[in-house]
């Protein structure tokens, strides 16, 4: 089940809502994340940041509690950030910052210190992929909602969502490469958030997997692969996208490499949902699994992301990504 760490899944064709840009140079980039507990006693506040206005039972979130307590209570998707950021420092002119949406650095925080560093026009990568709610435009929520607390705070564009980009196709392609050197005859299979169907309906989140998965395939010379999902969190009744990535590896029973296409970063939702879970299924099943790694700070995202701060084309448009409407 999922861990509430990364992102339900965001590429700059029209169906997620793009906006042509004038603007080609910024002043600062920020790189906006879904933050993570770095202690024990973070936990379940950090938990109930994620969860609230969400109607989901606390003996739920006293579960997911138990995945962060496995590795310490130490989510490492802070570390991973903070990594990502000192790699685009080296690369860019401009001075990189740091928000996240659930913990410190909160969003706010942070553009309270840009504006006191005197930055007018900020660029926003956020680290998620591929197009959905909460995966872009809650992003642009997020923005919106920091900005009108902070009196004076800079104007932010986000980079849309970027599964076509070649950086991103080529880190993938390496990744998954490297774990085919592993287990060379293993089936490839493809990971991401699932989410719920109304959600999935409302954004190009599916298409755009599909596109990435085809596309990486290629790269390494496969064509068979399959698209499946896991960290499901929402309530049983409720259709998310399947199949979940466990129930797939009952049905196929063969060595896999498995590849979290879905996430930028290896945070508590690989670590745990696949390193733990889905490896204990493949150990039961007695097959073997090489998991291969997310694209991380790859040289080939440090140039995407610096590319787009010289001269982006297109931001995310304000009606990209809406959130799903329920059923009366």
């Amino acid at each position: 089940m999922g861990a509430f760490d990364g992102e339900y899944g965001a590429t700059s064709d029209n169906a997620c809502g793009t906006l042509e840009l004038s603007v080609s140079l910024y002043d600062a980039l920020i790189v906006i994340s879904f933050g993570g507990p770095e202690k024990h006693e973070d936990v379940i506040p950090f938990l109930e940041n994620v969860l609230r206005g969400r109607n989901v039972p606390r003996e739920r979130m006293l579960e997911v509690a138990e995945h962060y307590y496995h590795f310490d209570g130490r989510s490492p998707i802070n570390d991973q950030n903070r990594e990502l950021i000192a790699k685009l420092r080296e690369a860019v002119d401009v001075p990189v910052y740091w928000g996240n949406r659930n913990w410190h650095p909160l969003l706010a925080d942070t553009l309270r210190q840009m504006r006191s560093d005197g930055v007018r026009h900020a660029l926003a990568f956020a680290t998620s992929a591929f197009g959905s709610y909460s995966g872009c435009r809650q992003y642009l929520e997020d923005i919106a909602l920091a900005r009108a607390a902070v009196e004076g705070a800079p104007a932010i564009d986000k980079i849309p969502p970027f599964p076509d980009h070649p950086g991103f196709v080529e880190a993938m392609i390496d990744r998954v490469g490297a774990a085919f050197r592993e287990l060379p005859g293993a089936r490839l299979v493809f990971t991401a958030h699932s989410v719920p169907e109304t959600m999935a309906q409302s954004s190009p989140y599916v298409r755009q997997l599909e596109t990435a998965c085809a596309a990486v395939a290629a790269g390494v010379g496969r064509r068979e692969w399959k698209l499946v999902y896991q960290s499901r969190s929402g309530p049983p009744g409720q259709p998310w996208l399947e199949p979940d990535v466990c129930d797939y590896l009952r049905e196929i029973r063969s060595d896999v490499v498995i590849a979290p296409i879905g996430f930028l970063s290896d945070h508590m939702e690989v670590l745990y949902d696949l390193d733990t879970e889905a490896r204990a299924v493949c150990e039961e099943l007695g097959v073997r699994m090489a998991r291969a790694g997310t694209v991380g700070t790859h040289p080939a995202i440090i140039r995407m992301i610096a590319q787009f701060c010289e001269r982006l084309p297109t931001v995310c448009a304000v009606e990209c990504c809406p959130a799903p409407r329920r059923k009366p």
